[in-house]
């Protein structure tokens, strides 16, 4: 692994010292690091990584890979929890964070001034393209939902209201959320001539993940929770879904139908993907929406944090791996494809001296 080249002793001041810190003068033998060390000096103060839900795969992988960079460079960067892409997109491009997660859909509306972001465009650049969120419609494995119809009022069942979380509020997740379910909605409504429009929708809440997990399990003498399904956004597997196996079980609704609809309509990156039934311990693969993710960083943020950031990356992959196994999915050819979003300068340097 390249760490920052030490300048000569006669050129040393306090200030490089500290930058460079202890990592970077110790010894290089660590995990998947090479001997050698890197002309590009180490960034010179401590920086801050907004990841995702507490316990989501941003939050995990965030927490492994500012850690990560951490070591290598001797200067903190620290992960906190949020509330997802949009809080991301919005702590980043107002300089509350150095560098954060968020989806494809999301930045392309920020960078656009677009749906949650009508009221002015938003400025960042991109590090990478680092792997994708598949979305989830979780519900237990005792309820009578097989698809999305199911969760809205029917010709046999005009009255029911569904209750389904949708993510918390302004988040990457509501959104896409709230496109499955309009989607939906709308094809309910021209299925079912005699319903009445007004009445044809699920309630919506808006809910944390460990929230929304902890709300479709049932509390003691309750026949359900207080959620009929849930909605999430995310890499697979995510955690505090997946031990939902091994307490009520739950499956995955199939979305193909509404997923390709939204791929050919929306543009911003959205794919008709599945989920591998090995994820969740399902019996076979759930046809949903797939959505890349982007490591986005601040306006005029150092070259050294950027270059570090993805030389860490790349060439500590193999020590994220054990961390989530979404960092099997890095891959330096495809991590470029982040437009309309530019890459910083020093990103964009590092994959060339990589040759990509």
């Amino acid at each position: 692994m390249d760490r920052p080249r030490l300048p000569a002793p006669a050129r040393m001041t306090r200030r490089s010292v500290l930058g460079l810190g202890a990592a970077a003068a110790s010894g290089l033998l660590l995990p998947g690091c090479s001997r050698g060390r890197a002309d590009e000096p180490a960034p010179s103060e401590a920086g801050i990584f907004t990841t995702g839900n507490q316990d989501g795969v941003y939050n995990l992988f965030g927490t492994a890979l500012s850690a990560l960079v951490s070591e290598v460079t001797g200067m903190e960067l620290k992960p906190v929890v949020s509330d997802g892409s949009v809080d991301n997109l919005i702590k980043v491009a107002s300089r509350k964070a150095d560098l954060g997660f968020c989806t494809s859909d999301s930045a392309l509306a920020a960078y656009e001034g677009t749906g949650e972001f009508s009221t002015g465009p938003l400025r960042f650049s991109a590090l990478a393209r680092v792997y994708d969120n598949y979305v989830h419609v979780v519900v237990p494995m005792a309820s009578k939902a097989k698809s999305l119809d199911d969760l809205f009022p029917s010709k046999d069942n005009p009255t029911r209201k569904m209750v389904v979380g949708v993510g918390p509020k302004d988040s990457g997740t509501e959104i896409v959320a709230n496109l499955i379910l309009d989607k939906a909605r709308a094809d309910v409504i021209g299925k079912n001539p005699t319903l009445d429009p007004a009445t044809v929708d699920v309630v919506r809440k808006n809910l944390s993940l460990g929230q929304m997990v902890a709300a479709v399990q049932p509390k003691p003498n309750a026949a359900k929770g207080s959620l009929d399904a849930f909605i999430w956004s995310g890499g697979v597997p995510t955690d505090p879904i997946a031990k939902l196996q091994k307490t009520i079980g739950f499956r995955l609704l199939d979305i193909g139908g509404v997923a390709e609809a939204i791929a050919l309509k929306e543009f911003g990156g959205f794919m008709v993907s599945a989920i591998p039934p090995s994820q969740y311990g399902l019996a076979s693969s759930v046809p949903t929406l797939a959505i890349p993710n982007y490591l986005i960083a601040k306006p005029n943020l150092s070259d050294s944090w950027a270059w570090w950031t993805v030389n860490t990356l790349f060439r500590r992959q193999n020590d994220l791996i054990p961390k989530h196994p979404e960092a099997g999915a890095l891959d330096p050819r495809s991590a470029i494809a982040t437009m309309p979003v530019p890459l910083h300068p020093a990103a964009e340097r590092w994959y060339r001296q990589n040759h990509i």
